[in-house]
């Protein structure tokens, strides 16, 4: 056996203090925001144990009942019971046939972990920069130079730190397709040469808000290869900044919680802060979480503040000194309007953005959708920060199949009126069993059911206490008063298009018992966790509408060799460290690709596939990896294509535009920046196959 591999850094996750500061507004290092004694998922496992008997004689039933009309490891109505209750999957110690070639769509040569200061793909494979952070894509934008940025250039130029990717076809424009682009946050240490942090320029400030927010643009596939490149100047080329004005729709739109000085009428913001990632709607639409909006706001004072992550003093980028709306004690109703799903239009380049408010507020991860067997649309949503929680959004609306004017203007209000919920986790092993190492219970799993706890429908409120629109606008509260199980930093979660199960990435939690917080769970069951798990989760009856899901760790994550770490039950020796998973797609094999952040393994981040079904389940594999510094994020996985986007390349401790801790993407000399890249196969096949 190998010895493990070290752990690196001394931030949790693996970040830098330099992310940590620019990103989050060094979230890891304050009070966690969760300060609920809302009961936890260890404290409920002890009565699962008597009702998990009952579980697999049910389970017994409706496989009986299904058996010669769909294979148990498709979506068959009763997988639910028999995920939880009859094990399905590959357990420990199962025998797996020899295959040099891995499960289709991940048959390349897995990367080894790295330090290269360079993205490392498979052989075989080629690249291509597809656009970077500065290049003009509006008609009228200026070629990027570092020393003579403006405020107005940036706003014609693609933004900073690239998050969230989607890819949407272009009808009538052959080998171009529409790509959407999140920018997360702007890290002016090193955007700008001589930055003083306690002394920022307004010329700066008003660059930085330019540099926030998203783009669309279109790009242009090269013949013959996977390369792609933008097209500068199309007709549907936007940008999106800290400034433009934004749209509040929904039950808590007009309310008085959203209502400022500037806006007496709670339904018109400008700007959309720190995207992370998003989600493509099934209606030709892209949804944008906004995530760590707290680090912008100054001088927090309530209850409601601080449980948000609001701080008392001032802000790093001290936006306040420029513009009122980010200092609470001016405004403080600002910081209600950011926490947000945005959707965004991406064929009308003339759409105002509107801001989701009946999918709650909360630091989103993502928001992805998948539709019911009628139509309606339900998105499920991660809270990115520790012992916060998991929901879903389910629409009271179907949605208008077909491109008419009444479809697209229908399907701009699905996502205005319907359910919001919260998830509430059981373990079906005794508490004893969890212990808070990683190792598996006796029955070979980490596993258990769940229910979906509504808050609000329209203007009605489920929670005792609050009205429909604070549940909306401080919808971490309402999850604490409901009881939600408090989870490992849940951030992306996608639904599988192939099977209809759900997977949640949680990225990690150091403080997972430590003194007075809440400790190991069948969930959650390693505590001071550093590298992350998967949870994987069926709907019962494969129905998204339902009140009630199974669950199980689909992966534990970390070195292979450490005792703790579980791959869906694969052989350990044949798959890639994993450490921090984030960001999370599906290709059209069904295999799940996921992007990490914040490795804590002697590496860089990276991209990694791994298979979700048959005989191969729990196979992964690492795909490609990023240079120093750098996250990876916004997958996208195409038949002949993988795009990542690499944010916040150099970003370690002690770098600056004069001390530069990467060449990436241009080489010495030349400024470090966030850009897209586009991986393929040099013969032309598809990825993996």
């Amino acid at each position: 056996m190998r010895n493990l591999l070290p752990f690196i850094s001394s931030h949790p996750g693996g970040r830098s203090a330099l992310t940590c500061r620019f990103r989050c507004g060094d979230a890891c290092f304050k009070e966690t925001p969760n300060t609920s004694d809302n009961e936890y998922a260890g404290d409920i496992i002890a009565g699962a144990v008597s009702r998990r008997s009952m579980m697999r004689a049910a389970a017994v039933v409706t496989v009986a009942t299904a058996a010669g009309t769909a294979a148990l490891s498709g979506p068959s109505a009763p997988q639910a019971h028999a995920l939880a209750a009859a094990g399905h999957g590959n357990k420990p110690g199962r025998p797996h046939g020899p295959s040099s070639s891995g499960a289709r769509g991940l048959r390349f040569s897995p990367v080894a972990p790295n330090k290269d200061d360079k993205v490392t793909i498979p052989d075989g494979y080629a690249q291509n920069v597809v656009i970077r952070w500065g290049e003009p894509i509006l008609r009228g934008a200026p070629a990027f130079d570092p020393d003579k940025q403006t405020a107005k250039a940036q706003a014609g130029q693609f933004g900073y730190n690239n998050d969230f990717l989607s890819l949407l076809p272009l009808r009538g424009e052959h080998g171009r397709q529409v790509m959407v682009a999140n920018h997360e946050y702007t890290d002016e240490i090193l955007m700008f040469r001589g930055y003083d942090p306690a002394n920022p320029t307004r010329e700066q400030v008003e660059i930085a808000w330019a540099a926030h927010g998203l783009s669309v643009v279109v790009v242009q596939e090269e013949h013959r290869t996977g390369k792609l490149g933008p097209v500068n100047r199309h007709p549907l080329n936007r940008r999106l900044t800290a400034t433009s004005e934004f749209r509040m729709t929904g039950p808590a739109a007009g309310g008085s919680l959203l209502r400022t000085s500037a806006d007496p009428t709670g339904r018109k913001v400008y700007g959309t802060l720190n995207n992370c990632a998003g989600g493509t709607t099934p209606w030709g639409t892209t949804l944008h979480g906004e995530e760590n909006f707290n680090q912008y706001f100054a001088n927090g004072s309530t209850a409601m503040h601080k449980r948000y992550g609001i701080g008392a003093g001032a802000t790093e980028r001290k936006w306040e000194r420029f513009d009122r709306r980010f200092d609470l004690a001016q405004e403080p109703n600002e910081a209600n309007r950011f926490g947000w799903v945005v959707e965004l239009d991406p064929y009308d380049p003339d759409s105002t953005p509107r801001k989701r408010t009946a999918l709650g507020r909360f630091k989103h991860e993502a928001a992805q959708p998948r539709l019911t067997s009628d139509g309606r649309p339900v998105v499920y949503m991660g809270d990115d920060e520790k012992f916060d929680y998991l929901y879903k959004f389910v629409s009271s609306k179907q949605m208008k199949k077909g491109n008419s004017r009444a479809a697209r203007e229908h399907n701009l209000t699905l996502l205005d009126e319907g359910t919001l919920y919260v998830a509430k986790l059981t373990g079906d092993s005794p508490v004893t069993e969890i212990d808070g190492t990683g190792k598996l219970p006796n029955d070979g799993e980490f596993d258990g059911s769940g229910v979906w706890i509504p808050l609000a429908t329209g203007t009605t409120s489920h929670v005792p206490g609050m009205t429909a629109e604070e549940v909306y606008v401080y919808t971490r509260v309402a999850g604490d008063k409901v009881g939600a199980t408090k989870m490992d930093r849940p951030e992306d979660v996608e639904p599988s298009p192939r099977t209809g199960r759900v997977y949640v990435a949680l990225t990690n939690n150091t403080d997972r018992g430590k003194a007075g917080k809440a400790g190991a769970d069948e969930a959650n069951p390693r505590n001071n966790n550093k590298h992350g798990q998967v949870l994987e989760l069926a709907e019962n009856w494969d129905d998204p509408a339902s009140d009630g899901f199974a669950w199980r760790l689909f992966l534990v994550a970390g070195d292979p060799d450490d005792p703790s770490t579980y791959f869906a039950g694969f052989p350990k020796e044949n798959v890639s460290p994993i450490s921090c998973p984030d960001n999370v797609a599906f290709d059209d094999h069904g295999n799940l690709w996921i992007s990490t952040d914040g490795n804590k393994l002697d590496s860089h981040d990276g991209l990694f596939g791994v298979a979700t079904h048959g005989e191969r389940r729990g196979e992964l594999k690492q795909f490609l990896t990023v240079p120093a510094g750098a996250e990876t994020c916004g997958p996208v996985i195409q038949d002949r294509r993988v795009l990542v986007a690499v944010q916040h390349p150099g970003e370690t401790d002690g770098a600056s535009v004069e001390n530069p801790a990467s060449v990436w993407p241009d080489g010495p000399g030349k400024i470090v920046r966030p850009a897209v890249v586009a991986v393929w196969r040099k013969d032309g096949r598809d990825i993996g196959v």
